[in-house]
């Protein structure tokens, strides 16, 4: 199995920014000497939610001090980047980190519709600006000299320079949440992630991505690795007994639920809403936290002494899954405990699923 160290870690305050954002370096660089095999890095602006903001200048200076450990993005939300520059951005990146680079790519918060105000946005168009970004960032990388015509972008350029390390470009992985996307990222042969669904519901939704790898003809090799990669987030923590791992747990999520509620109800635009269909009790205000945080834990995490989380991650594997994408950075949960907990996953977790 592979594991993967994700943050979504908040900052509460500005005047906490700068130990909040030492924190995440130190325990971004750690996940490597942890044994984990990759690192993936959110995207959020304005209200702290993601504390460094920015992804891939954070991304560079974990590159720098880090030699194994591949550098992915859960996600970036495309419709706040002009494609050629982000292919710049991403080539140079790919080129410093020599090749240890996933690119996860996202039409951007379903939720904050603020983050999309404070580029002078709105969503409603964000999936065709998603589309024809990720078209000009893959034909940029591949194509010299190149020239696009489209609704949002008008582009000539001689060549893109540097090219990226990793020949014809790094992996794109796409983010996926409905059947349908899971169907057809199987038929592109696209490498995968997706949210925190239910075991069952997993299990549903990978042998839809199995079916579709079908469907699109891939060799056997190629359904092999990409079933092998397809990433499943989870929360993960790990403490001395269940009872210490749940407390500290549900109180980071208890803060990080206010958080994201309060950023939402006070920032969203008055004629934004989001469709009922996509809400849960996790996202929904009008559900209390004890009943949000408990869906959370019962349906998106993993939390234990070390062999609780190791029986946990076999119920995973016996569902079909091989990639675990192991938030382990919460809120305002202490860094000392933080890196604890991933100390105890990578000493006794992660050999037991080599």
């Amino acid at each position: 199995m592979q594991f993967g160290w994700l943050t979504l870690a908040l900052s509460p305050s500005p005047e906490e920014d700068y130990p909040r954002i030492e924190a995440q370096f130190a325990q971004a660089c750690y996940a490597e000497e942890a044994g984990f095999d990759d690192i993936w890095l959110t995207e959020h602006y304005f209200t702290g939610e993601s504390v460094y903001n920015d992804p891939i200048t954070f991304a560079a200076a974990v590159a720098a001090r880090t030699s194994r450990v591949r550098i992915g993005f859960a996600v970036i939300q495309m419709p706040f980047h002009h494609p050629v520059q982000l292919a710049v951005q991403l080539a140079l990146l790919d080129n410093i980190s020599r090749g240890r680079l996933d690119i996860g790519v996202g039409r951007g918060t379903i939720y904050n519709e603020y983050e999309f105000v404070g580029y002078g946005l709105r969503s409603d168009d964000s999936r065709a600006r998603m589309d024809e970004a990720l078209e000009v960032l893959t034909r940029a990388w591949t194509e010299a000299p190149f020239t696009h015509r489209g609704t949002y972008y008008q582009i000539d350029i001689p060549a893109l320079r540097p090219r990226p390390y990793q020949q014809p470009h790094p992996p794109i992985w796409r983010s996926v949440v409905s059947p349908a996307s899971f169907s057809e990222c199987g038929r592109l042969g696209a490498p995968i992630m997706t949210v925190r669904l239910p075991l069952e519901r997993l299990r549903e939704r990978l042998k839809l991505y199995e079916e579709g790898l079908v469907e699109g003809g891939h060799d056997a090799a190629t359904q092999k690795r990409l079933r092998q990669q397809a990433a499943i987030w989870r929360n993960v923590h790990v403490a001395e007994s269940d009872a210490q791992a749940e407390d500290e747990l549900f109180a980071a999520l208890v803060e990080t639920r206010h958080h994201m509620i309060h950023a939402r109800a006070t920032l969203n635009p008055a004629d934004f809403h989001v469709d009922s269909a996509l809400m849960n009790p996790w996202a929904n205000a009008g559900v209390s936290d004890e009943e949000g945080v408990r869906y959370v834990l019962e349906t998106g995490s993993i939390y234990g002494t070390p062999d609780r989380v190791s029986g946990q991650i076999e119920e995973l594997r016996d569902a079909g899954v091989h990639h675990v994408m192991c938030q382990m950075s919460f809120g305002e949960m202490a860094h000392d405990k933080i890196i604890a907990s991933m100390r105890r996953f990578g000493g006794h977790v992660i050999p037991a699923f080599r």
